[in-house]
């Protein structure tokens, strides 16, 4: 039995001898009067929790709600011409995962794979994104959502320009105002430079919490970095475990 229900039991059997002293015409014992009308009350109901079902409908409902705003906003992209990157796209990469995905990875923007396939980190980084988050992580790609800053493929990887950066990124902030997660992990220089400004430097600052939107944001290095420079693996693992605290999961201790 948990204490307040035994608290609960307590006041009630009080009640119980109260009421009894009234009945037999016996004086009350020597209570105050607040006690006294405190026994004249009626019991109340106890307050029961809503039932598993209702809680999971109502989880199913906000998901619905922010998947359908995904949508909207998506719709309201189109194919879209608002930039220059569009001459030379093959598809829009919006993004994808859990719409209230607690966690959401934010790159620079998609690569040839991603542009053949229409979807964010399906390339050689976004294969080590993958094994970040199920394997060190235990999380899938469904748990979490992943974008970019700008939804188009840059030609030949160059960085987005900064045109280009500027007519996008109301998309993303968008995307994070309906998602709304607990953090922002930004994998790169050009990502973290787009949402925390010009001067920050990934190499110095990465590892350090800052915000963004009133959400709190891990900058770490970008898998492509990784997979040319493989000893960061250690710094951008140490970046991932102070996410997983912040969200609440067990830390793996062997990394």
């Amino acid at each position: 039995m948990s204490t307040e229900a035994e608290i609960r039991e307590i006041f009630s059997h009080m009640r119980g001898l109260l009421k009894s002293y009234q009945e037999m015409g016996l004086d009350p014992p020597p209570v105050s009067a607040d006690v006294l009308g405190f026994s004249r009350a009626p019991e109340p109901k106890p307050v029961r929790p809503a039932p598993p079902r209702a809680v999971e409908t109502k989880e199913r409902a906000v998901a619905s709600d922010r998947s359908a705003l995904l949508k909207a906003l998506r719709d309201r992209i189109g194919e879209c011409q608002r930039c220059k990157l569009h001459t030379i796209r093959t598809h829009l990469v919006f993004g994808e995962g859990s719409p209230e995905a607690r966690l959401v990875f934010v790159g620079e923007g998609p690569g040839h794979d991603e542009d053949m396939a229409g979807r964010p980190f399906v390339g050689e980084s976004g294969k080590l994104l993958t094994k970040i988050i199920e394997n060190g992580m235990g999380l899938t790609r469904k748990d979490v959502y992943i974008c970019n800053v700008v939804k188009c493929h840059p030609p030949q990887n160059r960085d987005p320009e900064k045109d280009e950066i500027e007519t996008c990124i109301p998309f993303l902030r968008e995307q994070l105002d309906i998602i709304g997660p607990e953090v922002i992990c930004c994998l790169g220089r050009v990502a973290s430079q787009a949402l925390l400004g010009a001067d920050f430097k990934i190499s110095a600052q990465r590892g350090q919490w800052r915000s963004y939107q009133d959400i709190p944001l891990m900058p770490t290095f970008h898998p492509a970095y990784l997979l040319r420079n493989a000893s960061a693996k250690r710094q951008v693992w140490e970046d991932i475990k102070k996410i997983m605290t912040r969200i609440g999961l067990e830390v793996k201790t062997h990394g």
